[in-house]
């Protein structure tokens, strides 16, 4: 059994900005916005959503397959990615284009201002899912990030097609996407993904109410930022996990992506929606104490403790047994 993670592979440019960029904005001559920030800083790093995903997942000892397009500039990000247990046999490397870049000003209230190039990940709508399941056995779940939307849609068909089971997590792609599009990209998925806004986009365009999304999909995990996270199942009460305490707050790009690591390897494990949740969680605060998104290392004392700070002792025994590849 495997564990597929289709979605944006790119690297990151993330900026502070010292002020708010609230006070630089006119409410009423939004339409006429030309404004620029002078920062404080700029990091360079590995991100992309599906990469941050697998990252988390190959530091909690499951080897993910990262399924995505990136350029010829990919060799050094690959090279870190299976360093860290990433499958990365089925990219497809573009002839003609860059890797995607995601550039990201986060200002004093965590508030972001971001542009994404997406380059090759156009690409992705190329690659076929079967092809993958045959080298590395048929797959838990395949999960379906934000990408390339031909290419989300693309894989969305096929997991129907071939009764796959998928994750749907269109994420970033809600913005612009029209309701036909998000409709197709979720109707039919195990577990659907967002956060509170983008919970308000979904049922906005695709015209469902919250309970027609339930109906459709299995599982629906609502993050909630600094409330932790709320699992809905139609039919069921809400399950609400509370997030675990930062110790300072840094940076957010990349929490999403790690929460996902977090979930996806707790059921993996075979673990209930509610241990998955707290993992999520605490995987997921380990990536906004840091600039960057693959930036956290995790050892299994540091990491068993804060899980039973916050948890209590009955998560820790049923997580331990599964950190088999975790340092002491």
């Amino acid at each position: 059994m495997s564990l597929l993670i289709a979605g944006s592979i790119a690297t990151d440019h993330l900026m502070s900005f010292p002020g708010r960029f609230a006070d630089s904005l006119v409410v009423d001559q939004l339409d006429k916005l030309s404004v620029s920030f002078l920062v404080e800083d700029l990091e360079v790093r590995r991100g992309g959503c599906a990469a941050n995903i697998c990252f988390g997942l190959g530091n909690l000892g499951v080897r993910p397959v990262l399924v995505g397009a990136v350029g010829e500039d990919f060799g050094d990000y690959r090279a870190w990615l299976e360093r860290h247990d990433v499958d990365c046999d089925s990219v497809h490397v573009s002839e003609t284009r860059h890797t995607a870049r995601f550039v990201c000003t986060t200002d004093s209230a965590m508030a972001q201002i971001a542009s994404f190039y997406a380059g090759a990940m156009s690409e992705s709508r190329e690659l076929e899912l079967k092809p993958i399941a045959d080298r590395v056995g048929a797959p838990d779940f395949v999960l379906i990030g934000p990408d390339d939307p031909e290419g989300m849609l693309r894989h969305t068909d096929e997991c129907r097609q071939r009764g796959y089971r998928f994750v749907a997590d269109p994420s970033q792609q809600l913005a612009f996407g029209d309701g036909d599009l998000i409709r197709r990209l979720i109707d039919g998925a195990e577990i659907l993904f967002s956060n509170e806004y983008e919970a308000s986009l979904i049922t906005q365009k695709t015209g469902w109410s919250t309970q027609e999304v339930l109906d459709r999909v299995g599982t629906w995990v609502v993050t909630l930022g600094a409330e932790g996270v709320r699992i809905d199942r139609s039919g069921e009460e809400s399950l609400t996990v509370a997030a675990v305490p930062e110790i300072a707050k840094v940076e957010p790009t990349g929490v999403g992506d790690a929460f996902r690591a977090g979930f996806l390897a707790a059921l993996t494990w075979g673990l209930g929606h509610e241990r998955a949740a707290q993992l999520g969680c605490l995987l997921a605060v380990y990536v906004v104490e840091r600039v960057g998104t693959q930036e956290y290392t995790l050892s299994k004392a540091g990491f068993l403790d804060r899980l039973e700070r916050a948890y209590g002792p009955e998560a820790v025994k049923d997580v331990e047994p599964h950190l088999t590849t975790f340092r002491a």
